[in-house]
């Protein structure tokens, strides 16, 4: 027999709902703010010369391009090092890898790592990748450090995403006649993809954002032209904003406010691109 709600349980439910929006005010809140402020301080130097431009006057006047597409190539290079290596990790731990020990040692230890200090993992690559295997500072050393300080956070969401595939998918497909590699590769991957899509790009996203690991081994303070090959150092919009914050004096206000927008364009723009692609591949999911 249902019983109805006694006023004093929705008097409860009306406290406990409004204490959480409340929370969730105060969370973003904060957040919003800061993005409008950033909008506010740097739009006004925000232009077609700024965005393609090089720095010049001693990085006080002039562009920002040779750090946005140093960015890119980081970028890129972080998710061409991460993201194959990181899935095909996730697809051995979640299909293939014995529930032992072992299994779960690496998995706490992907929780550990993707909780160490990015400092820490460029001195790490400046030890092992610059000075050790001797490739120099320069965009490929840059790009193989942040890819192991994004690897973590790949293989942990993206395990996560194949793991909360339904069990009866496998077990239908495999009933069908098809071997477990045609399994994973037709049925389940297909299903996982919003899930590995979200854990990418959380990797990627933190990895164009930081400016300790490349500082140690592949941004440049300031270059007179592009870089030409990988093993070339670049400058970038982290590190940029850094030394235009920091070290040059006299710098003006609204160009470091301009160059924290367009990284914050680029992060945000990494996001949209993700949410639509992870909106489309949740509209075919069968389940």
């Amino acid at each position: 027999m249902n019983q109805k709600p006694t006023s004093k349980r929705i008097t409860q439910q009306k406290i406990g709902y409004s204490a959480l929006s409340l929370l969730a005010l105060i969370t973003v809140a904060p957040i919003i703010a800061l993005g409008i402020y950033i909008l506010v301080q740097g739009l006004s130097v925000i232009s077609l010369e700024f965005l393609t431009g090089f720095p010049s006057d001693g990085m006080k006047a002039g562009g920002i391009f040779p750090a946005i597409l140093g960015t890119i190539y980081l970028t890129l290079g972080t998710a061409l090092f991460s993201v194959p290596p990181g899935v095909a990790a996730a697809i051995y731990l979640s299909e293939y890898a014995p529930d032992n020990r072992l299994t779960q040692l690496i998995r706490v230890s992907m929780i550990n790592l993707a909780g160490i200090p990015s400092v820490v993992f460029g001195l790490f690559g400046l030890g092992l990748f610059v000075i050790f295997l001797n490739i120099g500072s320069s965009i490929l050393a840059a790009s193989l450090t942040l890819s192991i300080m994004t690897l973590p956070v790949i293989i942990t969401a993206s395990e996560e995403a194949l793991r909360s595939v339904p069990t009866e998918f496998r077990v239908v497909s495999v009933s069908l006649g098809t071997t477990k590699w045609e399994t994973i590769r037709r049925i389940v991957l297909p299903q996982g993809i919003p899930g590995i899509i979200t854990g990418v790009i959380l990797g990627l996203e933190r990895a164009a954002g930081e400016t300790a690991p490349i500082l140690f081994t592949g941004a440049a303070f300031f270059l007179p032209m592009l870089p030409s090959s990988p093993l070339d150092e670049t400058m970038a919009l982290p590190y940029h904003l850094f030394v235009i914050s920091t070290q040059v004096p006299g710098m003006s206000i609204d160009i470091q406010y301009g160059t924290a927008l367009v990284l914050l364009t680029f992060v945000l723009g990494m996001n949209i691109i993700a949410t639509v692609i992870r909106s489309r591949a949740r509209a075919r999911r069968q389940w």
